[in-house]
């Protein structure tokens, strides 16, 4: 999830569905209530962390910020170096984990599909959208830990994708990358109150709306295919207030010929929906066969 995060177009939220534990992850936040907030404002810890599955969210939490603070450097240097190879991958865990979370669908009516098709068109058009430049205020820093969060945990919908349209992609990752303590904890701050908040009401539709739910999240995963496509062709630039020229319109393409670059773009593709299979099978068989009730 934290290697997800960090691309733009790639949803953290896929890959937690990618290996089966969305659900849980969603259930985790929402047991951080009022209550325990509560008991935690009175510095009664034992009892908030026995009011939380803060096991769960601990080791998530390491994982994802373990992976951020490692891969980051790495990330941007593909995404500037090698763009094709690294979209190339992460088309192949997306378009994969469109079938495998369509498989939890246990019936497809007419609003069913026809959720589906809305949340594809709306990422569709979503990550088309043309990215702004922003404020670097301690306000809109914290807006933006708010929104990019809650995009972060919804699988095609991607949190870095947020920031590139809010134009703090790149401020946000140069603060990971040199440390800047002040405009992280500032992100995090928004981005704790941003998941707590939203966490609930996907908890409720999840509960009480599954089937239409798992529709809707697999139609923004199929949308967010246009953003992770690999090869594109430039149509507009601007240059930043750092001096450097960005793409702000791109036009996906079909490659110009057989080449081994295409080969290996190709190949990483496949490997990328291999992956996803090969955890999807592996899940499925860890699975009790007897539900639970």
């Amino acid at each position: 999830m934290g290697a997800a995060d960090v691309v733009p177009g790639v949803s953290g939220g896929t890959m937690a569905f990618i290996t089966g534990i969305y659900e849980e992850l969603i259930l985790s936040i929402r047991s951080v209530d009022h209550r325990a907030m509560k008991l935690l404002i009175k510095f009664r810890i034992l009892d908030a962390l026995n009011q939380v599955r803060w096991q769960f969210l601990l080791a998530v939490l390491t994982g994802i910020l373990a992976a951020i603070l490692s891969l980051a450097k790495g990330i941007q240097w593909l995404l500037e170096h090698q763009p094709v190879l690294i979209w190339s991958f992460f088309f192949g865990l997306v378009l994969a984990s469109v079938f495998t979370v369509r498989k939890q669908v246990t019936r497809w009516d007419g609003v069913v599909s026809s959720a589906a098709f809305a949340a594809a068109l709306f990422a569709y058009l979503v990550v088309g959208l043309v990215p702004v430049e922003t404020p670097d205020s301690t306000w809109f820093i914290f807006l933006c830990g708010v929104i990019a969060i809650c995009a972060m945990i919804l699988p095609g919908i991607s949190g870095s994708f947020i920031l590139v349209l809010m134009g703090k992609y790149h401020y946000i990752l140069s603060a990971v990358n040199t440390r800047d303590l002040v405009v992280i904890a500032t992100f995090s701050l928004g981005a704790a109150i941003g998941i707590l908040t939203f966490a609930q009401l996907l908890g409720w539709v999840f509960k009480r709306y599954h089937n239409l739910a798992i529709a809707v999240l697999t139609g923004l995963m199929a949308g967010s295919l246009r953003k992770v496509w690999p090869w594109k062709e430039t149509l507009n630039t601007i240059t930043n207030r750092h001096g450097k020229e960005v793409p702000i319109e791109q036009l996906n393409v079909i490659p110009a010929g057989i080449s081994a670059d295409v080969v290996a773009a190709v190949g990483l593709a496949f490997l990328g929906f291999a992956f996803v299979y090969l955890l999807d099978r592996a899940a499925s068989s860890r699975k009790d066969p007897t539900p639970p009730g």
